[in-house]
């Protein structure tokens, strides 16, 4: 019995050994559980943030943009987008940012880096000049003529109405830097083919994609930084690429900063300035220094005395010498005016009026430089403001600029005598119309959220493309 007892004894401790060691095994089982239970979802998370927050593959504009945090899409009212959204391909790199990564081979004689430097705003400039509002300093830029490639770009991909789902697109965005692309090869003795070159593969990777073939381009479009009879090469030996005779650019809408006025493909915006405003008190403090500024001189003249027959610009600069108690001159002879100087600027800034003669087109940048001052545009080719900057400058150019034929003034009409003619108050009303028009041709600092209901030149030029894409091909098109 006793054997019997201290066995059975020894076989009760044993079980109760297994169970307390089963029944540890089972917590360990269950914290276990709980923990991974608690890491799972935390793992989701992180994984959904990474994925959500990671920068879009079409942001990398340049090595610049791709070490900067990428804003993401924002998210969209119903009443936001009326007229539609825009999708922007995401092209091979050789035709954007493989540009800008190879700057210092985009001219032949100096490098391009700053030029295309701050999603195309270019330096930032080290301060103002006196009499400026000091604290307006962060919001200019050495920004370049031809950069607006890079600006529409860098500012269309954080548009409130991007989509990145192409079946819901009204307009197709192309960035392709058609400009930076041909620039290197229009003074040197480049081929033809060289010129052509990326404009033809582009063109060949654009006609194979899906959304193309839908309305065979039609609901298509491209910005220019440069000059539309930059690309209009009808003979080999001529200037330029021939990229808006190829075929297929004959459906695709074209933003340019000069538009070729029989062109129904054409949109002309404006060249960009220096000044790209961060918040609608930068504008407003700009605006009322503009209106509020003192003028000393009657009319200005910036510009450079050419090696051409009959040269007008060098009419213009003898004009303005023997005129010297009227009119201020900036002669930008040799690279004088070439990185921008703040004396352009105070010429515009002294002056009720600004001489804007054509330049290597019939537009100029200064025209833009000029009524950004607040000074009234004089212009002696009608094709330098007639037919251009409608969506922006209205389709009255009498209303806010001053025109004199070119030929008069060769035939001795005195300019000064001229503008001697508007009195006071025609003076204030054309420089209050001017003032008017500054919110709608600057360009923001990359579609600032702080400029209030203001739209500026990207915001109106976009809204422009979507409108006219509704209108011509209906809102349900790709649904």
């Amino acid at each position: 019995m006793v054997e019997h007892s201290s066995s059975e004894s020894q076989s009760l401790k044993k079980s109760k050994n297994i169970w307390l060691k089963n029944t540890l095994n089972s917590v360990k089982v269950s914290l276990y559980r709980c923990l991974w239970l608690s890491i799972i979802p935390l793992f989701q998370i992180v994984v959904l943030n990474f994925v959500l927050g990671a920068p879009s593959k079409s942001m990398s504009i340049n090595t610049q943009i791709l070490q900067e945090t990428v804003m993401p899409l924002p998210s969209l009212q119903s009443n936001q987008c009326q007229s539609g959204m825009v999708y922007v391909y995401d092209l091979p790199v050789m035709y954007n940012k493989e540009l800008i990564d190879n700057c210092h081979d985009l001219d032949p004689w100096h490098s391009r880096c700053n030029a295309v430097s701050n999603y195309g705003l270019g330096p930032i400039t080290a301060g103002l000049s006196d009499g400026m509002p000091e604290n307006l300093a962060p919001a200019w830029y050495w920004t370049d003529m031809f950069s607006g490639e890079i600006i529409y770009h860098a500012r269309i991909l954080k548009h409130k109405c991007r989509t990145t789902e192409p079946e819901l697109a009204t307009a197709f965005y192309i960035p392709f830097y058609a400009g930076v692309a041909v620039a290197k090869y229009l003074f040197t003795n480049y081929t033809a083919k060289e010129r052509d070159w990326h404009s033809e593969m582009l063109l060949k990777w654009l006609q194979d994609q899906p959304y193309w073939k839908k309305a065979n381009g039609s609901d298509h479009f491209i910005m220019l930084g440069r000059m539309t009879w930059d690309f209009r090469r009808s003979n080999d030996e001529d200037w330029g690429s021939s990229f808006i005779h190829m075929p297929l650019m004959k459906q695709i809408l074209r933003l340019c900063v000069e538009r070729n006025p029989w062109d129904h493909l054409e949109v002309s915006v404006p060249y960009p300035t220096g000044f790209h405003p961060k918040s609608k008190s930068d504008l407003d403090q700009w605006l009322n220094f503009v209106q509020t500024r003192k003028r000393r001189s009657l009319f200005t003249f910036v510009g450079a005395k050419r090696k051409v027959k009959s040269d007008f610009r060098s009419i213009l600069l003898s004009h303005c010498y023997n005129q010297s108690e009227s009119c201020r001159v900036v002669d930008c002879a040799g690279t004088r005016c070439y990185d921008g100087t703040w004396e352009i600027l105070e010429a515009f800034l002294d002056s009720d009026f600004c001489l804007q003669p054509r330049g290597d087109a019939y537009t100029r940048k200064s025209m833009f430089d000029c009524m950004l001052a607040g000074s009234i545009p004089v212009f002696f080719w009608k094709r330098s403001i007639y037919d251009q900057y409608q969506w922006f400058l209205t389709d009255e150019p009498e209303n806010f600029s001053v025109f004199i034929d070119r030929k008069d003034v060769r035939n001795g009409v005195s300019i000064k005598k001229v503008l001697e003619g508007y009195n006071r108050e025609q003076v204030r009303r054309m420089r209050e119309k001017i003032i008017e028009f500054i919110p709608r041709f600057v360009y923001g600092y990359m579609g600032s959220d702080e400029m209030g209901n203001k739209n500026d030149a990207f915001d109106l030029a976009i809204d422009g493309v979507l409108k006219r894409f509704k209108r011509k091909n209906g809102p349900t098109m790709h649904n």
